[in-house]
């Protein structure tokens, strides 16, 4: 995630750029349309290949921090021929048996929530708050009604920002139940979701900052007190967004 550079804190005018995981210069370049060759030289970069995670960057002349996408490398298939029936009426070899092979430990339950916890962990102080109110439905399943997120009381019309930097992957009403949503994607594969929005300020495909303007809070399609229902996900899995949040 990025840095903040505010105006006025130093010059030349400009902000940090912290390298996150997959992202090369020439793709930052283009993001912040900013020439590479500058971008190298302001920041002394000897080998333009080598950026390391967590490293910063100054963009000169940036206005915000912006959403990277990070650049992924194909990985070359193996194509797997498939036998035919021919080939198998005419293989005269003799079939030896199959060697018995050991079965895999099974992964016990303590390894698995570790693992969730360990991932929970790094997610900490990736999000903010996209919203200041208190929260009127929690996560979780009480009696028959699963909240897969958590409701956050707002004035009508107030300001929804982005919880962190990502790529709209939705902006619409076509889903049933949450009015107005936003679905926003992010790096390690986490995605936060915005319902219940009087109006979305932002199109499918567009990048957004933290703390970016994305919608104005609403209230949900079955009336009652203006909320925010918020969601964050990893992958498909809802996960419970308070202890992510500062």
């Amino acid at each position: 995630m990025g840095l903040w550079f505010t105006p006025g804190c130093a010059a030349p005018k400009g902000v940090y750029h912290t390298v996150q995981r997959g992202q090369t210069l020439y793709r930052i370049g283009q993001v912040y349309r900013a020439d590479v060759n500058h971008l190298a030289r302001v920041n002394r970069l000897t080998d333009r290949s080598q950026l390391e995670v967590g490293q910063r960057l100054f963009i000169p002349g940036a206005s915000s921090v912006k959403y990277v996408p990070a650049t992924v490398l194909a990985r070359s298939k193996k194509s797997v021929k498939l036998p035919t029936r021919k080939n198998k009426t005419t293989n005269t070899r003799t079939a030896r048996p199959p060697v018995a092979a050991k079965a895999p430990k099974p992964v016990t339950a303590d390894v698995s929530r570790s693992a969730i916890r360990a991932k929970v962990k790094a997610a900490k102080g990736t999000f903010i708050w996209p919203v200041r109110g208190s929260v009127l439905k929690k996560f979780g399943t009480k009696g028959s009604h699963a909240n897969k997120g958590i409701e956050v009381a707002a004035a009508v019309g107030s300001c929804i920002v982005a919880a962190a930097a990502g790529k709209v992957t939705y902006s619409g009403d076509g889903i049933t139940g949450f009015g107005n949503l936003i679905i926003l994607k992010h790096d390690d594969s986490y995605f936060t979701v915005y319902g219940f929005n009087q109006a979305n300020l932002v199109k499918s495909g567009s990048f957004v900052s933290q703390g970016q303007k994305i919608a104005l809070a609403g209230r949900p399609p079955t009336g009652g007190q203006a909320r925010l229902h918020f969601e964050i996900r990893r992958g498909k899995e809802a996960v419970n967004p308070v202890p992510l949040l500062p």
